[in-house]
């Protein structure tokens, strides 16, 4: 079976792709292709590829992991599915992982390499959002603050903001981690709001848009912040509206400037380790826009290769 993993990132739209998936999972599985949720990877579907916690039983839970992949892949195939779609942002890392390891998904490279070696080799496409990080990073943080963790100290804000580790580097151990896979890159400030655009370029199957009143998992803002926070913790929130930025000035631009470079590697082919997804619906810069049937007056340059209008 032809498999293509959504692998986030985080705070990247993800769960607006999830929710447009959901939408039109009818017509997607009519066109042969099935599709993956959180619902169904979390729950015990990928136990035991990652080492963790377990009854001590003397079982592989690898093996055990691989041969239920197995079964439920044979079961989409018996149902007419040619191809799957997988997406959970979760085979990256977790939140909590992010914010203790300081980074960008530090562990991916073995993350990923389980993930490959459970599906047998058989994934030919790594589908990966990415976006700005201090953007990026301060979503993740509002989102964990509004669940009940504290507000980032100015020494975690600091390890992040230094921390020379880029999307370069993620994309170069998904890479590494698995050579025979394409990994095709979605920035969210492209594609964060077209999931149908993003979907037409992995499957080449462009849905009706999906329109949702509220985006999915949005981040709150400062004045939802402070209602939903307790007293003590709304305190040390800034005054006004907009958006929560708990980065200085500086900390910020070093963090937009190492996106920026990120963006050119990419733009420059990413030394053959990945391709970033060009905007269908906009033209290069430089390209003719398409020509048309309906015109107006004579077009002399073309008929006559002379300039319109001279002797």
């Amino acid at each position: 079976m032809d498999i293509m993993l959504h692998i986030g990132a985080h705070r990247c739209a993800t769960g607006y792709f999830q929710g447009f998936l959901a939408h039109h999972e009818t017509a997607l599985r009519r066109d042969g292709l099935a599709v993956w949720g959180p619902a169904q990877t979390r729950d015990g579907l990928f136990h035991g590829i990652h080492p963790g916690p377990a009854p001590v039983t003397g079982r592989d839970l690898a093996t055990r992991a691989r041969g239920r992949l197995r079964l439920r892949l044979a079961t989409e195939a018996a149902s007419g599915s040619t191809r799957l779609l997988i997406s959970d942002a979760n085979m990256m890392g977790s939140p909590n992982d992010l914010l203790q390891q300081s980074q960008l998904y530090g562990s991916i490279g073995v993350r990923m390499a389980r993930f490959d070696a459970a599906f047998d080799g058989q994934v030919r496409d790594v589908m990966l959002n990415l976006r700005s990080p201090e953007r990026f990073w301060t979503s993740l943080l509002t989102r964990m603050v509004t669940n009940g963790h504290p507000l980032p100290s100015a020494a975690l804000l600091g390890r992040i903001a230094t921390h020379p580790r880029s999307w370069r580097d993620v994309i170069t151990d998904i890479a590494c981690a698995m050579p025979n896979t394409r990994i095709r890159v979605l920035p969210y400030e492209t594609y964060g709001d077209r999931p149908e655009v993003q979907m037409a370029l992995l499957t080449g199957t462009r849905l009706a848009r999906f329109t949702c009143s509220d985006r999915l998992n949005r981040s709150d803002g400062l004045p939802t912040l402070r209602h939903r926070l307790s007293a003590a913790v709304a305190r040390d929130l800034p005054r006004g509206e907009g958006r929560w930025t708990p980065f200085s000035d500086i900390q910020s631009a070093a963090l937009r400037e190492r996106y920026a470079d990120d963006l050119m590697w990419l733009q420059g082919g990413a030394d053959g380790l990945a391709e970033l997804m060009r905007d269908p619906d906009k033209h290069a810069v430089g390209s003719n826009p398409p020509s048309y049937d309906l015109t107006r007056g004579t077009s002399d340059d073309d008929q006559n290769r002379r300039l319109a209008g001279s002797g």
